[in-house]
């Protein structure tokens, strides 16, 4: 390599990390950017003394070889362990076991192990909510900050946001914003829970297909957890986009109603509950395109949307917009 940049990655979920440590191995200098006070993006957790909860990404498949390469060395680490649960379906009806042969990978002890290591060597600002890129040479951008401060100059610049986060940060790039305006990422809300006691049920996975939820999983059944019997339990999309305002109290009140009706349970009292919305949740398998680039500016684009979801896609989109940028150089 004859020339070194200095690359700002504003987005610090796994499509953004996936693109900054690529770039940092191959000797630029990279400083990701977060809204949040940590990593992952969507493999969020949280932290109580009832145990680390999931909030986000409940677990990842691994298929691209590239992928799984990868996976065996973060497994070798510590950073991630298989998941087995017991898996059941939920219908309009019933409720029944549905085991499968699908491989599962969760962060361990916590999803955000997974982010956190990915992390490890690359230059965080945390808590910086990035809101628009001012080009002041053609090789040189600023991007500015939701309070006015600006960071930089930097010679190229990878947004690794949602969608909806990364049009306006694209204006000077028409192609890619008007690409970018195109998705519309769908809402969901999750709800966290823990008991005293262990809940009466084999269930640790379930799909369901019918009602208010979409998933529940039995959290403390994954590897590396500790803490009391805790659970997750994320709504349907449908049911999110009726009730993006509704307050969590009711929130909780009327996802745990669905989750008693699922499992067939008077639930008791938990003694930790906690309620997160997310605007941006899933993003629709719809596109196939990788990573987006406008090289003639410096500027690329990815995240799992790019490549229709999952964290897996979310990973193969940040190594194509490094890619795409170390070829041109």
């Amino acid at each position: 390599m004859t020339q070194t940049f200095k690359i700002a990655v504003i987005g610090a979920g796994m499509a953004g990390l996936s693109a900054a440590g690529a770039l940092a191995q191959a000797g630029h200098e990279v400083v990701l950017f977060d809204k949040s006070r940590g990593s992952g993006g969507r493999m969020s957790s949280k932290r109580t003394e009832s145990g680390d909860l999931d909030m986000g990404a409940q677990y990842f498949t691994a298929r691209d070889h590239h992928f799984r390469n990868a996976l065996q060395e973060w497994m070798n680490r510590g950073w991630v362990a298989q998941w087995s649960p017991r898996l059941f379906v939920k219908n309009d009806s019933d409720l029944v076991e549905s085991p499968d042969d699908q491989q599962r990978f969760v962060g361990t002890p916590r999803m955000t192990s997974l982010s956190r290591g990915l992390l490890e060597g690359l230059t965080l600002v945390s808590q910086t909510r990035i809101d628009s890129l001012r080009q002041i040479a053609d090789d040189l951008w600023e991007l500015v900050d939701d309070n006015g401060g600006t960071h930089g100059p930097f010679n190229r610049v990878v947004v690794a946001a949602p969608a909806p986060q990364a049009v306006p940060l694209l204006s000077s790039a028409t192609q890619l914003a008007q690409a970018a305006s195109q998705i519309e990422m769908q809402p969901g809300w999750t709800l966290a829970l823990a008991f005293a006691q262990p809940l009466d049920t084999a269930v640790e996975a379930c799909f369901v297909r019918a009602g208010d939820l979409d998933w529940i999983s039995r959290n403390s059944s994954k590897p590396g957890r500790q803490g009391l019997d805790s659970w997750i339990l994320q709504s349907s999309t449908r049911w999110a986009m009726g009730n993006l305002d509704t307050n969590k109290q009711e929130v909780g009140n009327r996802l745990r109603a669905a989750f008693a009706d699922v499992l067939g349970l008077d639930l008791p009292t938990p003694v930790y509950e906690h309620a997160h919305r997310w605007l941006y949740a899933r993003s629709p398998a719809t596109c196939n395109w990788g990573a987006l680039a406008a090289p003639e500016k410096g500027l690329y684009v990815c995240g799992d949307w790019c490549l229709g979801g999952r964290l897996e896609n979310a990973w193969l989109s940040g190594q194509q917009a490094a890619h795409t940028l170390l070829e041109r150089k």
